[in-house]
């Protein structure tokens, strides 16, 4: 049986290999919490330069809004793909998955990155409700 730590290094693994293969640029700091019967992983530094310029160039609501639209249709797509991946490390099915990405690009290197529900200048986060049929995994 895994552990709490082995779960959650083993979706940390998954999804910035995802990311990599799947979106083309993996994040630079990946991190994943099992919190009762919820997993939600936390993604930074995973825009592309194009992303950034589209963010950055475009008026706020317009490239904020295209970008989301093309990452959620990314992601939909690929949904069976994250479904397995953390059937597979969890060993429990997967009822609901969840995304958002923040679009957000701080102005300063030393600036805190802001989070958003499931990337340096912006937070991804996924966030999958497990369906479970025994106690949280300690």
């Amino acid at each position: 049986m895994k552990t709490l730590g082995e779960i959650e290094a083993a979706i940390c693994q998954g999804v910035s290999r995802f990311e990599q293969e799947f979106m083309g640029r993996g994040p630079k700091c990946v991190h994943a919490h099992l919190i009762d019967d919820l997993i939600v992983v936390r993604l930074q530094g995973v825009l592309t330069a194009a992303e950034q310029q589209l963010v950055k160039t475009l008026p706020p609501e317009k490239g904020r809004d295209l970008l989301k639209q093309v990452r959620t249709q990314l992601v939909e797509t690929a949904r069976p793909v994250l479904e397995s991946l953390v059937e597979e490390i969890a060993g429990v099915k997967v009822l609901s998955l969840h995304h958002d990405i923040s679009t957000v690009i701080p102005t300063t290197s030393r600036a805190a990155s802001p989070a958003s529900l499931i990337l340096i200048p912006a937070a991804l986060r996924w966030l999958a409700t497990v369906g479970r049929s025994t106690p949280p995994i300690v």
